[in-house]
């Protein structure tokens, strides 16, 4: 990722593959307030709102948390709101039955970050997620993907909606005809990869 994005005006990176619109939304294996494995095939046949942030302890994810919550109030039953974070799964409960959170999934990626990786999203320097809008249509297509530059700044929820908007106006659009690979998601166990091949493989990379 580029140097643009900061937290609290200190230069952070985001580590991980680079989501595209208009390619297919990467697979990912989160932890449920249930801790139950979550995937993004769970949601099939949904719109879906994938809104990531650093932590609920905060004011602004706090916040951010409760306006997508507000905001599902006038949505489709076809849509579906998912917030991620680092948190762990006990604590998101927590917070969603102390604030009455009953209309955005809350998920977890403590456990192998594979969503903060699969999206370009796991800022390296605090191993938190950064704050982002993602939303996929129907057929897990990326229609919109906003990840705002200042960590510590609110989404731009208008932006948000009217992206929403053209993605229920304008259901589904064809795959790209060369999709990107996708990389498996970490999993517990996964092995790491052998020396030979790391060095093989980053011989493919610049940088």
């Amino acid at each position: 990722m580029d140097g643009r994005y900061t937290f609290k005006s200190k230069p952070i990176t985001l580590a991980g593959r680079k989501i595209r619109e208009g390619y297919p939304a990467p697979r990912f294996i989160a932890v449920g307030t249930d801790l139950q494995d979550v995937r993004l095939s769970d949601f099939r046949d949904k719109v879906k709102i994938l809104t990531s942030f650093l932590s609920l302890d905060t004011r602004t994810c706090d916040l951010q948390v409760k306006e997508f919550n507000r905001l599902a109030l006038g949505l489709s039953s076809d849509v579906i709101i998912i917030g991620i974070s680092q948190d762990l799964p006990f604590a998101q409960k927590r917070y969603c039955e102390a604030n009455k959170i009953d209309k955005v999934i809350t998920l977890s990626d403590y456990r192998t970050n594979s969503f903060g990786i699969n999206y370009g999203l796991l800022i390296k320097e605090l191993r938190l997620l950064a704050r982002s809008v993602v939303i996929a249509d129907k057929k897990d297509i990326i229609r919109y993907a906003q990840i705002v530059e200042e960590a510590s700044e609110a989404p731009d929820y208008g932006a948000a909606l009217s992206a929403l908007d053209g993605v229920i106006k304008n259901p589904a659009l064809p795959a790209p005809k060369e999709p990107p690979d996708h990389c498996v998601p970490c999993e517990a166990g996964t092995p790491p990869l052998s020396g030979a091949m790391a060095v093989n493989l980053a011989t493919g990379i610049n940088g």
